[in-house]
């Protein structure tokens, strides 16, 4: 029997792509629904919605017999903030009193699965871009650097324990930047302001809900650190997703950037 069609909720970067692929080297045929601004048009989608519009998202899945969807890709947080919602999305925004990211998510998850489509995890489905242990490129973390990527998970746990952020970037201990609203590369780009030679550090939030928001991170974080003159990437593996590995290999072997599973 034929597995029903799989609802692929996109929002930006290469992951909506890269999750339509592998369901359908898997057998599975997806619908996928995609924001205004936000998606790239190189994915193949049943529709454009607007940030907030979760009624027609609905509609959508439902006229293609979808009973199970994914969230795959963020859209930018400071979009959050104009957001123009339908029915749907207004009982959403009613319901939400403060929180973050995830709360939200959670939000927008239980108002899809009353209207009948199951929000369910991607992962199952791109195992194989999962960060594994250990370096992915040449270059290996000093022992110095591994002290700041220790120091920076414990904080990017903390911080993702407020539902703030993933991202930490640290040099000799000191905290330079944690990420908020402005998103990983902002915040990169603030913390090259004070110091040269930093550690960026991406990690679960320890509530991490696998069905959205996972760490991912690609060539264009390579970009981010390598345009604030960074010294290493350290990220949570089994725990975070890399999209594009050879590019990000390959770029942060140029710029002499240490990637590593931690």
């Amino acid at each position: 029997m034929t597995e029903a069609p799989i609802g692929l909720i996109a929002g930006s970067g290469r992951l909506p792509l890269l999750f339509a692929e592998a369901a359908e080297r898997a057998g599975r045929s997806v619908v996928a629904v995609a924001h205004e601004g936000e998606t790239d048009h190189a994915l193949n989608a049943r529709a454009w919605v607007k940030v907030g519009q979760l009624g027609r998202i609905v509609e959508v899945l439902r006229q293609a017999g979808v009973e199970e969807a994914v969230f795959c890709g963020g859209i930018r947080k400071p979009r959050l903030l104009d957001v123009r919602p339908d029915w749907l999305g207004l009982k959403v925004l009613t319901r939400l009193r403060g929180g973050g990211d995830d709360t939200a998510l959670r939000a927008i998850a239980t108002a899809l699965e009353e209207e009948g489509i199951r929000i369910v995890s991607p992962l199952p489905l791109v195992p194989g871009l999962l960060v594994p242990h250990g370096p992915l490129g040449k270059r290996r973390m000093s022992d110095e650097q591994r002290a700041d990527a220790s120091a920076g998970l414990a904080a990017a746990r903390a911080l993702g324990q407020a539902d703030i952020g993933q991202t930490v970037v640290v040099k000799r201990g000191v905290i330079l930047a944690v990420e908020a609203v402005e998103g990983t590369d902002a915040c990169i780009a603030r913390a090259g302001t004070f110091a040269a030679g930093a550690v960026v550090v991406k990690a679960r939030k320890p509530q991490q809900d696998d069905r959205f928001d996972v760490p991912t991170v690609g060539p264009a974080t390579i970009d981010a650190c390598a345009a604030a003159a960074c010294a290493a990437l350290a990220v949570e593996a089994g725990s975070t997703l890399v999209v594009d590995r050879g590019e990000l290999v390959a770029k942060a072997d140029r710029a002499g950037i240490a990637v590593e599973g931690i």
